[in-house]
């Protein structure tokens, strides 16, 4: 798969290298042939916020042989995307090449009218900015990206990492994108309001943090029940001190996150084993495989069975 990364003079590296990092890892880790290529406006080269000059930058007739087209950031004064960029991303989008909108990113994907009476989201300092540009783009602040399948925007700077892991997910599962993570050494992400999150996410390791000795006792005990009271006790914490900690440790509440945690666990069984879906619901947790298809399908709006069928990575 080809994705072409839109450079432009004053990106920072930052913005440039996530993308290139995470797609490049999945060709790196043997998983898939993917591969990056920097465009931009005109052929040549560009020069970075940090004053690196990037050469062999090609033009836009690379992103029209892209298979992704990514605009990785924005200029921090929201200006007009140039016509050449506007055609790019409307004529890939009219081909059914899937558009990100990393970041501030967001702007000109919006500007090219891919947005309208669509939820996005871009850096919060934006977010007024963009509104007034486009009212009719509904923005939300509580997600660190949303994928329509066709249009992809993330919230601020390190959120593309989470929004370039989705979509190594989507196309090619969990596993791949865990490999991936973890390779990246990419620490735990924040929670959102959407199924967004890097499988089995390894907490910071710290003798004097109860939360963080907490979520892995959690992580190796997800076939259990797993109660507020219980997870409190195991801290040490009272139950209201518990929950106020885990929150401001995690982003979520104790049983987002061990729910979130146990859909982890039941993909990475889908893929990698023939556990029959009774025996997945029962080794994650979930008690029973009624309960894993409602969380699942609510999470992922899909069954169990059909997962499986798309991600087997036996099959491969």
């Amino acid at each position: 798969m080809r994705i072409a990364v839109y450079a432009f003079d004053g990106a920072t590296m930052f913005h440039l290298a996530v993308p290139q990092m995470v797609f490049d890892e999945v060709a790196r880790q043997g998983l898939a042939a993917w591969k990056t290529v920097l465009f931009s406006d005109q052929e040549g080269g560009i020069t970075t916020a940090e004053g690196y000059r990037l050469g062999e930058v090609k033009g836009p007739a690379a992103a029209e042989a892209a298979d992704v087209v990514v605009v990785p950031s924005w200029f921090d004064d929201g200006r007009v995307p140039s016509d050449s960029l506007r055609q790019v991303l409307q004529g890939a989008h009219g081909r059914g090449v899937p558009i990100l909108g990393l970041c501030l990113g967001a702007i000109p994907v919006a500007d090219a009218g891919l947005l309208a009476g669509r939820r996005a989201v871009t850096h919060w300092q934006a977010f007024d900015s963009l509104a007034a540009r486009h009212p009719d783009v509904p923005l939300d602040q509580s997600v660190l990206y949303i994928d329509h399948g066709d249009v992809l925007t993330s919230a601020g700077t390190a959120s593309a990492l989470d929004a370039c892991l989705h979509l190594v997910r989507a196309r090619l599962g969990a596993e791949a994108a865990n490999r991936v993570a973890r390779s990246l050494v990419i620490a735990p992400h924040r929670e959102g309001g959407q199924a967004q999150y890097i499988e089995r996410p390894v907490p910071e390791r710290s003798s004097d943090d109860p939360i963080s000795r907490l979520l892995e006792w959690a992580l190796a005990r997800l076939g259990e029940p797993l109660t507020i009271d219980r997870l409190a006790a195991q801290a040490h914490l009272s139950r209201r001190t518990f929950v106020r900690s885990f929150r401001a440790a995690t982003g979520t509440t104790p049983a987002a996150w061990i729910r979130a945690r146990r859909l982890d666990a039941a993909r990475r069984l889908l893929e990698t084993t023939d556990l029959s879906i009774d025996q997945v619901s029962t080794d994650c947790g979930f008690g029973n495989a009624v309960t894993l298809r409602q969380n699942f399908a609510a999470a992922f709006s899909t069954t169990p069975t059909e997962y499986r069928r798309r991600f087997d990575v036996r099959l491969a």
